[in-house]
């Protein structure tokens, strides 16, 4: 059985695939342990001055926690919102439903850079430019659909005579909702908040069009690094955001 899967993965090319996505981590991670000042592979030994000179920093602390806070208040913002709006189109017929989750999606499918010239021409009008409000909301709006889309999944399994039936023994509909809609719907909620810290905590795009000076993430620190001086620091950020993602992934599928 192990012999024919390990033939069907070299056969299809799935190697390649893999080897796609995972040299880019194995040079990041020699080159966040340089000693050299500069962008490039160990010369004289491996250091860990520059994953120090990140926990020294306070630029690169207030980034990673302007990234964290803004993606856990984004996360409960989404969560809220987008489990009620999942929660109503769930109670509409399939035909209003259909086209509600189709207009709430429009944020995938638009480019980022469409979306962040819009966000940036109406955030002028509102006033919201480089500021923190500015940046949760337009994070929000994008974070929208992925718990939306969580959440209708979780419903999907929910039989539809449970709230009838609810509702036939004198439950209100805020009782019906709160009792059995809800715990139906939590698998989808923890799916969408974590999608939704995920989505603000790397957005990218949209913080370069609607920041100055006052509000710097993580990522456009990272951005900005790069552009104006290229620190192996950067590499060093990069490594650990790989493996924390790895430890969160194995924590998960260990949990299994």
């Amino acid at each position: 059985m192990a012999q024919s899967t390990f033939r069907i993965f070299f056969s299809t090319g799935a190697w390649l695939v893999l080897a796609f996505l995972l040299l880019p981590i194995l040079v990041v991670i020699p080159v966040s342990l340089t000693d050299t000042s500069y962008i490039g592979l160990p010369k004289e030994g491996l250091s860990l001055q520059h994953y120090a000179a990140y926990f020294q920093s306070p630029g690169w602390m207030a980034a990673t926690w302007t990234s964290i806070w803004i993606g856990l208040v984004v996360a409960a913002l989404a969560t809220a919102f987008g489990t009620a709006f999942a929660i109503g189109c769930w109670f509409l017929s399939d035909r209003a439903s259909t086209v509600a989750r189709w207009i709430l999606i429009t944020p995938i499918l638009v480019p980022p850079v469409v979306q962040s010239l819009g966000f940036y021409r109406f955030w002028v009008t509102l006033g919201l430019i480089d500021t923190n409000f500015g940046v949760i909301l337009a994070h929000t709006l994008l974070a929208l659909p992925y718990v939306s889309i969580s959440v209708f999944a979780a419903l999907a399994n929910l039989d539809r005579r449970i709230p009838q039936a609810a509702r036939s023994l004198g439950a209100s509909v805020w009782q019906t909702v709160r009792a059995v809609v809800v715990p139906a719907a939590i698998p989808g909620m923890i799916t969408g908040a974590i999608f939704a810290f995920i989505v603000s905590f790397d957005e990218i795009v949209g913080v370069l069009f609607i920041t100055v000076r006052n509000v710097t993430t993580l990522p456009k620190k990272i951005w900005e690094g790069i552009q104006e001086d290229i620190d192996p620091t950067i590499a060093s950020v990069a490594t650990m955001l790989v493996v924390l993602t790895l430890i969160v992934t194995a924590i998960r599928i260990l949990r299994k």
